[in-house]
């Protein structure tokens, strides 16, 4: 059994303007009491406890993870905003009638109850199995959205059944034409296309640097987080699509590892320049983590293999050809699209197509005359 652990992004169910207001005067109290935390010396801090705070109204338990979330912080010097969070013991998840509530002691001996609004039928699945005890409860955190909107932060626990047996792998391969690309072992492919992330870049790069120019900071950095979560959620329902694609057919994901890609990959000055074409400002690996996530809960398994030549290989042999943009040409004239012939090569890394082996091959062959060779290889 794989163990999964998720947070559960709840709106309060029609809370009313009364405890909203409770709610941001205790997140207050709660930053002030976090910041004096921070004046104190770090030896006498961890020795601290609620006690020492009898005079703030809100419960020991709340305080005393307000503690622990401030010793956790070492570089920080102030807090902008210290959320309310307690753990499992100072909350419980219950039923009432069609809505699901959440209970806690906001203050010292008050104990009240606030339902939930639920969207997904995913998180009622997790919730029901919290209220059966099928999954564990973690903590729970309090916060507000720049809209208004209050949420409770519910981390969760369970076991999920190991995946089971696979027909066989599904290649994912990652760029920025095409974000990503899943193809069937020899057969088709689902193309997720990066034409409108691509225009989103640029539109934000060209808004930012208008900004800059009028010095207006703060609009710099809220264009940048609107940026990021857009980006989220655009991988968010990518990956989503991917486990929903594999789970189809039976079969496992198959990423390429892209760790340390910006070191081996080189970019132009020229390319960085553009934020539609620069490297860094894509998020692989944010897609590929909700990926993973996300197959462990649908009993999808998730395998990570070589990147090389992953895009320059022939997947019916494994013969390295020519890459031209959008296309693929193997050594006997042989064209299909270069990221469909990618993912295949992923899906049939191992055994198939070019052996983890290849680089000290390849090395070799360089030592080798290669005259009469096809595309410069022996």
């Amino acid at each position: 059994m794989a163990n999964l652990s998720l947070t559960l992004k709840l709106p309060f169910y029609r809370l009313n303007q009364v405890k909203a207001l409770e709610f941001e005067k205790l997140t207050a109290v709660n930053t002030q009491v976090a910041n004096k935390l921070l004046r104190v010396g770090i030896k006498e801090r961890k020795k601290l406890t609620s006690a020492a705070f009898r005079h703030i109204e809100i419960g020991s338990m709340w305080i005393n993870q307000t503690i622990r979330n401030t010793n956790a912080k070492i570089k920080v010097k102030h807090f902008k905003q210290m959320w309310l969070e307690v753990n499992n013991q100072g909350f419980e998840i219950a039923k009432s009638g069609d809505l699901y509530t959440v209970s806690f002691s906001l203050y010292r001996g008050r104990k009240g109850r606030i339902p939930l609004s639920v969207h997904q039928a995913s998180h009622a699945d997790v919730l029901e199995k919290l209220i059966s005890g099928e999954a564990k409860l973690g903590s729970l955190k309090l916060c507000k959205s720049k809209k208004g909107i209050w949420y409770a932060l519910i981390a969760v626990s369970m076991d999920v059944p190991d995946a089971g047996e696979i027909k066989g792998w599904i290649g994912v391969d990652r760029g920025q034409n095409n974000i990503a690309v899943a193809a069937l072992p020899n057969s088709f492919g689902k193309f997720w296309k990066g034409g409108r992330v691509k225009s989103l870049r640029r539109q934000f790069q060209r808004t930012r640097k208008k900004l800059q120019q009028a010095k207006q900071i703060k609009e710099v950095k809220r264009l940048e987080q609107r940026e990021r979560r857009i980006m989220t959620h655009i991988n968010h329902v990518i990956s989503k699509q991917l486990v929903q694609f594999a789970s189809y057919f039976g079969m496992g994901l198959r990423f390429e590892d892209l760790s340390s890609c910006r070191q081996t990959m080189k970019q132009k000055k020229k390319t960085k320049s553009d934020a539609a074409k620069n490297l860094d400002t894509w998020a692989f690996y944010q897609l590929e983590f909700f990926t993973k996530y996300k197959a462990v809960r649908a009993g999808v398994p998730v395998e990570s293999v070589s990147a090389s030549y992953t895009s320059k290989s022939d997947h019916r042999n494994g013969v390295l050809g020519v890459r031209n943009g959008d296309w693929f040409r193997g050594y006997d004239g042989y064209r299909c699209n270069a990221d469909w012939n990618a993912s295949q090569n992923i899906g049939q890394w191992i055994g198939f197509s070019c052996p983890l082996d290849l680089q000290k091959t390849v090395s070799a062959m360089g030592a080798v005359d290669v005259e009469g060779g096809v595309n410069d290889s022996p």
